[in-house]
């Protein structure tokens, strides 16, 4: 008999009804993230589960924590949980990321997203282009880590939906499809981190190593410069 594939959506069914049992109407918020969310889920992919509660104590945490164990594919969750008043002052540039990335399946992120300006999300970038600047540079002369290379990808990737939804308005989940809007050189760099994004051990030669490190430098620095 075949395995059954794995459902994320009667998955999270079942998840917000144990949480909604365990906490009731203190319950703010549920919704999904990631891989997921994004419809780029592989066999392995993580389930990014956003929970936020009008309050959270470490009673709390302890009380979801042994909700988590008593759902399937334990081993796969992690996510995001809060307080309210956590999340509503929260970094500005950040939150830009979590409510955009975060698909709802119980209440809204729309009160917290009116929060967010322009300048919060140039600033987003500034700072994710500049982490990554900053690391690829290190891991270049140093780790050498084709891994820390491929994390390195997935993040920019974050970084350039950002750089796109100021000049769009929109911000698009689907890696492949923001290629499809993006000038050639960044384009290119979607879809390596596409391809970094698909899982897998990752091996590259020390030829791919250097041109993808070059890559993302030369695209970090262009960023970091051009977004003020």
């Amino acid at each position: 008999m075949a395995e059954k594939s794995f459902d994320i959506d009667s998955w999270m069914r079942e998840y917000a009804d144990a949480v909604r049992r365990k906490f009731g109407g203190r319950v703010q918020f549920i919704g999904l993230q990631g891989s997921f969310a994004r419809g780029e889920a592989t066999d392995t992919s993580d389930i990014d589960a956003v929970l936020i509660l009008d309050s959270l104590s470490a009673r709390d945490l302890a009380e979801y924590g042994s909700l988590l164990e008593s759902l399937p594919e334990r081993e796969r969750v992690c996510g995001f949980v809060s307080g309210r008043a956590e999340i509503e002052a929260w970094e500005k540039s950040e939150l830009f990321f979590f409510c955009c990335d975060t698909v709802p399946l119980f209440g809204s992120l729309e009160n917290l997203m009116r929060g967010v300006t322009d300048d919060d999300v140039r600033r987003a970038v500034r700072i994710g282009a500049g982490a990554v600047y900053h690391a690829c540079v290190h891991n270049f002369l140093h780790e050498k880590s084709a891994e820390i290379l491929g994390s390195l990808y997935k993040q920019a990737a974050f970084t350039l939906r950002a750089e796109a939804y100021l000049k769009t308005g929109t911000f698009e989940r689907k890696l492949a499809r923001l290629a499809e809007t993006l000038p050639p050189d960044d384009a290119a760099l979607a879809k390596d981190c596409l391809r970094f994004r698909q899982g897998g051990e990752i091996k590259l030669t020390d030829d791919d190593f250097a041109r993808l490190s070059e890559r993302l430098i030369a695209w970090a620095s262009r960023t970091i410069q051009s977004v003020r």
